[in-house]
């Protein structure tokens, strides 16, 4: 499963911070975050919350020492040695590199998120145009979840 996301400035506001801590360039975070699928260990915290296994040792990253009271809803932060997606607004902690337009949580709908435990996810980059663009997409409901197999 495909899960687009914009990188760094109000989408990822660690983006910088993560990039420092590894003594890389934002572009190198990017490419490595991106550049792989993650496993789905399990959902939790939040219904629909995606702790993500398969983060390249080179980005883990403690998380913040002080929460934050709001995350918006398709953050996608870094926390220790896994990568997540918050699908809700939230208190939180792990740094975040980007976001993602899609709605990740839906309870009205019989399954309420469109991934499983075990599910495979990849990231694939984004600019705020194309940010834009699927989130009007996604409000007028015809945006489809890209599908692939994992690497």
């Amino acid at each position: 499963m495909c899960i687009p996301v914009c990188y760094g400035g109000a989408y990822g506001p660690d983006l910088a911070d993560v990039a420092a801590f590894h003594c890389v360039s934002e572009e190198q975070v990017i490419q490595m975050h991106s550049g792989r699928d993650y496993l789905i260990y399990m959902l939790g915290f939040l219904p629909g919350f995606a702790y993500l296994g398969g983060l390249d040792k080179m980005l883990a990253t403690p998380r913040l020492d002080s929460p934050r009271v709001r995350i918006e809803p398709g953050s996608v932060g870094i926390g220790g040695e896994q990568t997540g997606i918050y699908p809700m607004a939230s208190p939180g902690g792990w740094r975040l590199i980007g976001r993602t337009p899609l709605s990740l949580y839906d309870e009205e709908k019989e399954n309420s998120v469109p991934y499983e435990a075990g599910d495979y996810i990849r990231f694939v980059p984004i600019t705020p145009e194309q940010y834009e663009q699927i989130v009007s997409e996604v409000s007028a409901g015809t945006y489809q979840i890209l599908m692939e197999e994992s690497r």
